[in-house]
């Protein structure tokens, strides 16, 4: 059994004024099992009365997000979006969805639910902009045995800041209490993000080729991708979440492993806006060694040197603790680059200065040169250090 508490932004007659609908907004207490009224929804594990109060929380942290665009929902079953009214003239709508996968696990076990749902973001709206577009809006899944009202506020507050840092507007989502499907205490996140670009103005551009700048932008730590490679290291080291962190004494284990994926989105659309990018690589899973080709025609390679940054001291400790080979830490982990741009070489300096100025650290990491034969795409060289 599930009980799925649906909303949406709703705008009624009156244009000026907005709500959060569920689909039954009519709902009354349940009251207590009474044997002589039969089994209730209740009895089968599935608390209504938890899914309206989170509802309820949601609501002054959904209209926080509220953007140019948001438009009218009929019902409440369903929000809709004006990409017109949000500026664009001839848009092609781009659309991502992930999640946040067994980071949740560490944030379960530490009790820390606040900065998984700026992951659940990121992940999405970071895979927007690389393409081009303006992250418009975005809608959440949240799905759990029992349903915690703290836990779930938290989770949707985060991806709340998520949005508002973003720039797209939360104008849905699901919450589905569904028991004997978690075991006591677990929860999943699955996002859905929809954005748009101007037809003339997607990236990946044409003209990537041989002579490009690749711009690295620094990463906030192990963003949301290779947990069950750090979960099984942890486990390996004997570390608690509670105890201080071995790179890091100022924070436990768990905070610092839960240290929310950096969203790009509002830097990289400045410089994409000013005509200095080419194409752009989110590092998530697969890291420098797989992502970086997607972006690429196929007659370049990338060539990265690890020596033009400084490996951020959580994967110096993953790689030492877990015996992790440079190339394996190349091909899993962001390594400290959570975006990779590329540029023309006369772009490159007006590119940066516009992505500093956005609040990113830049490193300048490489080239693209000509590919030889079948030769891998991307290719990292000076992190023979990384152990």
């Amino acid at each position: 059994m599930a009980a799925a508490m649906g909303w949406a932004f709703d705008l009624m007659a009156d244009p000026g004024r907005r709500k959060h609908t569920t689909r039954s907004t009519t709902r009354k207490t349940i009251p207590a099992h009474d044997e002589k009224q039969g089994l209730t929804y209740r009895d089968a594990g599935v608390d209504i009365d938890a899914g309206e109060a989170l509802v309820e929380a949601i609501k002054p942290l959904a209209k926080s997000t509220i953007r140019s665009g948001t438009a009218a929902g009929l019902g409440g079953f369903g929000a809709l979006f004006d990409p017109k009214a949000a500026g664009f003239k001839d848009p092609i709508l781009v659309a991502t969805t992930d999640g946040v996968g067994t980071k949740l696990k560490v944030a379960i076990d530490s009790g820390r639910h606040d900065g998984v749902g700026i992951d659940l973001v990121a992940m999405c709206v970071n895979d927007l902009v690389v393409q081009g577009a303006e992250p418009l809006f975005f809608l959440d899944y949240f799905a759990t045995g029992k349903l915690d009202v703290a836990a779930g506020k938290a989770i949707i507050a985060g991806i709340a800041e998520g949005c508002r840092q973003a720039g797209c507007a939360l104008i849905g989502g699901e919450t589905a209490e569904m028991p004997g499907m978690y075991s006591h205490g677990d929860y999943d996140l699955a996002g859905f993000s929809v954005g748009a670009a101007e037809r003339d103005s997607l990236l990946p551009a044409a003209d990537v080729g041989a002579g490009d700048v690749l711009l690295g932008l620094a990463s906030t730590g192990v963003h949301s991708n290779g947990y069950s490679l750090v979960r099984r290291i942890v486990a390996k080291g004997g570390v608690t979440y509670d105890a201080p962190a071995p790179f890091d004494a100022s924070k436990s284990l768990g905070e610092a492993l839960l240290t929310p994926t950096r969203i790009y989105v509002k830097s990289c659309l400045a410089a994409v806006k000013a005509g200095t990018i080419k194409a752009m690589a989110h590092i998530t899973g697969g890291g420098l060694i797989e992502n970086v080709p997607r972006v690429l025609p196929q007659n370049v390679v990338a060539d990265i040197d690890a020596t033009t940054w400084e490996l951020p001291p959580v994967f110096r400790w993953l790689a030492a603790e877990g015996g992790v080979a440079a190339h394996e830490m190349a091909r899993t982990f962001n390594c400290g680059i959570g975006m990779v741009v590329v540029c023309a070489a006369d772009k490159a300096e007006e590119a940066a200065r516009i992505l500093r100025e956005g609040g990113e650290t830049v490193f300048t990491i490489g080239r693209l040169r000509a590919r030889q034969g079948d030769e891998a795409q991307s290719q990292v060289s000076g992190n023979e250090g990384w152990r």
